[in-house]
């Protein structure tokens, strides 16, 4: 049934072309499930070695695409899930000639899609949505299946960013790949819940990246491959970037998004920074250590620094503090703490005890609030 062809040889299908956005092309159109990968690349998510993002999708999950190739191989089987593609302007287009239908509103026009094929890592599109189904699709007995396909025309890998996000914003996306991914997608009006997540995840990103951050290299990311540093999770410090955010008398509360001005994204990274140099100087023994070794570095540890930075902030009030003054503060409560070894007698814990549970980060907390409130004033 299925034609031969050579392995450069164009891919020619009819397709509908319509216009969306400022005047990009999309087009609608039916292609053999295994020609896919021969046209598309997947365009894993990784860091460079200036530590520049490349890429958006997450990593194959070998269970998943083994599921969808036993499904395909049943025999006649039903596949009217479109793959989602974004495509080089290489692609050529050329309509139909003749008249329109009676009736025809217009809305798209008829023609054939010329795409080329190139080898793996220099194909002319790139999956968008539907890279598990893709893989499986290249892996099934039946190569024909015919698979729909929309795919529209750019070559932007920020513009291919922001649509996987849209596409999968419904989808069980990891929260940890979609916060790795929003700050570099500063192009697009995002709907209202995802625009709220880029200033903290861009936060985290700086914090990981910046050499003079305390936090440098040791954020773990979805883009990590092979050894890393990292020893905190990346949804902990957003968490707590978040939470500082959102609260009425948050150290990061003052210089957030209003109505009439943007977001203070430097004034948020000072403080930042100047909070946490100064708790990696009062804890210089727990600091940088795996969670397993260290609370401090733990999901709980730095959501409950978190609120003790908030509390500290609300009492110097000005925002501008140095390290000196910030560090002075945090020593307050140091006699209390057992980050790496002994039990907390404020709430009854050995310090390994403590798990990313909101029944021990709230005890943390308190005891952290109730440590600074009484801890002598230096």
């Amino acid at each position: 049934m299925s034609k031969t062809k050579s392995k450069t040889e164009p891919i020619v299908v009819r397709a509908l072309r319509t216009h969306q956005a400022d005047g990009l092309d999309v087009f609608a159109f039916f292609i053999r499930g295994a020609d896919i990968v021969r046209v598309a690349d997947i365009s894993r998510i990784e860091r460079d070695g200036n530590d520049e993002l490349k890429g958006f999708q997450r990593p194959e999950i070998r269970n998943h695409v083994r599921g969808i190739v036993d499904y395909l191989n049943q025999g006649a089987v039903l596949f009217p899930n479109a793959i989602i593609l974004a495509m080089s302007p290489e692609v050529k287009f050329s309509a139909s000639r003749g008249p329109a239908p009676t009736g025809d509103e217009g809305i798209a026009q008829a023609g054939k899609l010329i795409i080329p094929v190139r080898p793996q890592g220099e194909c002319v599109a790139w999956i968008v949505d539907g890279q598990q189904r893709s893989l499986a699709l290249a892996q099934a007995q039946n190569r024909d299946i015919p698979v729909p396909v929309v795919g529209f025309v750019s070559d932007s890998v920020e513009v291919q960013r922001e649509q996987f996000i849209l596409v999968n914003k419904a989808k069980p996306l990891p929260t940890r790949l979609i916060n790795e991914l929003l700050p570099e997608t500063s192009g697009l009006l995002l709907p209202r819940d995802l625009s709220t997540r880029r200033v903290p995840s861009e936060l985290c990103s700086l914090l990981n990246r910046d050499p003079n951050s305390p936090f440098h290299k040791l954020i773990k990311r979805p883009s990590d491959r092979g050894p890393s540093h990292g020893v905190i999770t990346d949804t902990a410090v957003i968490t707590m970037i978040r939470n500082s955010m959102n609260h009425a008398l948050g150290a990061l509360a003052p210089f957030k998004a209003t109505a009439q001005d943007p977001a203070n994204f430097e004034a948020m990274y000072k403080v930042l920074c100047t909070f946490w140099a100064a708790v990696k100087n009062v804890f210089p023994e727990a600091w940088g250590k795996d969670p397993r070794h260290s609370r401090l570095m733990h999901s709980a540890g730095i959501e409950a620094m978190g609120m003790l930075m908030d509390r500290i902030y609300a009492k110097l009030s000005s925002g501008n503090e140095d390290l000196k003054t910030v560090q002075r503060e945090v020593e307050r409560v140091a006699p209390h703490c057992r980050w790496t070894k002994g039990t907390w007698e404020a709430i009854g814990m050995n310090w390994n005890e403590i798990q990313n549970l909101p029944r021990d980060i709230k005890r943390l907390q308190d005891a952290l609030v109730r440590a600074y409130a009484t801890g002598p004033s230096r």
